[in-house]
C-alpha cells in the first residue's frame, strides 16, 4: 500500500478509471455516472474560501493500482480548519481497513498543518458511510443543508484533532 500525492493531467486517466469503478457512489451523490469532467474536477474542486495551493489531492495505490482518492482543503469553515471534502475507495477494497490507513494519513496532515479539527459532509442516503465516519470519531454538528440539484440531505460531522 502507497499513499501519494495526485498530479492534475499525470494522474487524471487513474482517477477516471477509479471513479468508474466506484461508480455506485457518482450515483448516490450525483445521481449520474461519473466522467472525465468528474475525475478532472478532482483538481480544482474545494470548499468556499479554500485556498487550492494548500490543498492535498491524495491517492491510496494497493498492488500499483489507484485504489482510493481524498481531497484536504485548509480554511473551511473557519480559518485554520480542516476540510475532508472527498474520500472515496473502491468497492474491492471496502471494510478491510484501506479507509482508516487513508484517513490516518488525511489527519497526520491536517495535524501537521496545525488544523484544530477536521470537517466533512456526508450524506443522509449514505447511512455506510456516515457509519464509517462515526467509528473513526467524527460527530455531527447540527449544520445540515438540502441540496436542490440532487434533492439530498447533506450534514456536517467534526472530529477535533
Amino acid at each position: 500500500m502507497l499513499i501519494r500525492d495526485l498530479i492534475a493531467g499525470v494522474d487524471t486517466d487513474l482517477i477516471e478509471a477509479l471513479y468508474a469503478e466506484a461508480a455506485d457512489y457518482w450515483l448516490l451523490a450525483d445521481r449520474v455516472p461519473p466522467d472525465r469532467a468528474k475525475a478532472e474536477a478532482f483538481f480544482t474542486d474545494a470548499p468556499p474560501g479554500a485556498d487550492l495551493a494548500l490543498s492535498h489531492r491524495l491517492g491510496l495505490f494497493v498492488k500499483d493500482r489507484l485504489s482510493g482518492v481524498a481531497e484536504l482543503s485548509f480554511g473551511f469553515p473557519e480559518t485554520g480548519d480542516a476540510y475532508l471534502g472527498l474520500m472515496i475507495l473502491a468497492p474491492r477494497l471496502r471494510g478491510q481497513g484501506y479507509g482508516h490507513r487513508l484517513l490516518a494519513e488525511i489527519e497526520g496532515r491536517a495535524r501537521a498543518s496545525g488544523a484544530p479539527r477536521l470537517y466533512l459532509a456526508v450524506l443522509d442516503d449514505n447511512p455506510r458511510g456516515r457509519a464509517f465516519w462515526e467509528r473513526e470519531g467524527f460527530t455531527p454538528t447540527g449544520v445540515w443543508r438540502d441540496d436542490a440539484e440532487t434533492g439530498h440531505r447533506i450534514r456536517r460531522m467534526v472530529k477535533p484533532l
